[in-house]
């Protein structure tokens, strides 16, 4: 076995454009397959502008007045932990997803339901709609990025059930350095990992468009669908809505192409793995 089997991102430079525990997290797991990191954060998270509403829901929470709490996102838990929010025994809570359900947990709240096809509100409605089949009314408290699309609000008032949205935190761009405009229009940067689409967004609007021969990456079909919606192109769509799985499209795109020599085009893998991965 060569260097490159066992460090097939190597000479890879890639950007990450989330910074905090995901991004220290995703920089150590790139550089155990050769790669260099680069850790540019293209989006930051904010207070809410109606600070009165969510501390209105949250002590409405604690006092017991929801059945249910969506949680869609780690940074809701970190609204929830900052705000020292209680949720009462009687009030379970679903997640949309496994990271976001870890982060419940290590924050010290128990998670009743997590989605079992994928990580997105609609795969939360469906499948907490088949559980909950029958049940009376509900009283649900949805916490949400103001930026959210309100599938999960809407289908679930929809289908009976009594709703309060709150915006618990804002989405906001953050500019990147002249250094890394550069080194993405140059090549340097050998990949781009598109994690939300707010990350799309940014992408679009601070970078412009990507040269073909730098792999742009999504975390998912759903985010992939963004991109798209967004005017970025998409050469690598992850199975799974997990970090790992992202940083594993990007190994298995490296172990079929040949070394590159210049920034002009990606191999046909990249296509491939698009056409088999994307809804």
């Amino acid at each position: 076995m060569n260097a490159t089997d066992q460090k097939p991102l190597k000479g890879w430079r890639v950007l990450v454009p989330r910074g905090g525990p995901w991004g220290d997290g995703v920089a150590y797991d790139l550089r155990a397959q050769g790669a260099t990191p680069v850790v540019a954060p293209m989006i930051n998270f904010a207070a809410t502008q109606d600070a009165q509403g969510l501390e209105r829901a949250l002590a409405d929470l604690a006092a017991g007045s929801f059945d249910w709490l969506t949680v869609t996102s780690a940074t809701t838990v970190d609204v929830l932990a900052s705000h020292r929010a209680v949720v009462p025994a009687g009030t379970r809570i679903a997640a949309v997803g496994e990271t976001t359900a870890a982060a419940l947990v290590a924050a010290g709240y128990t998670v009743d339901f997590v989605p079992s096809i994928e990580s997105s509100a609609t795969a939360l409605l469906e499948e907490w709609t088949e559980m909950d089949a029958g049940s009376p009314r509900r009283r649900v408290l949805t916490l949400r990025s103001e930026i959210a699309k309100p599938t999960l609000t809407d289908g679930l008032i929809a289908r009976g059930h009594d709703v309060r949205s709150v915006v618990a935190y804002r989405t906001v761009g953050v500019p990147v350095s002249d250094r890394i405009r550069e080194d993405v229009a140059s090549g340097r940067v050998r990949a781009i990992l598109v994690t939300s689409g707010s990350v799309a967004e940014q992408v679009h609007q601070q970078l412009g468009d990507v040269p073909d021969g730098v792999v742009i990456a999504c975390i998912g079909p759903r985010t992939a669908k963004d991109a798209r919606r967004s005017g970025v192109r998409v050469d690598v769509v992850a199975p799974e809505r997990s970090a790992a799985s992202l940083i594993q499209s990007l190994v298995d795109l490296a172990r079929h192409q040949e070394p590159r020599t210049d920034t002009a085009g990606l191999s046909g893998l990249a296509d491939l793995l698009d056409r088999n991965t994307t809804e």
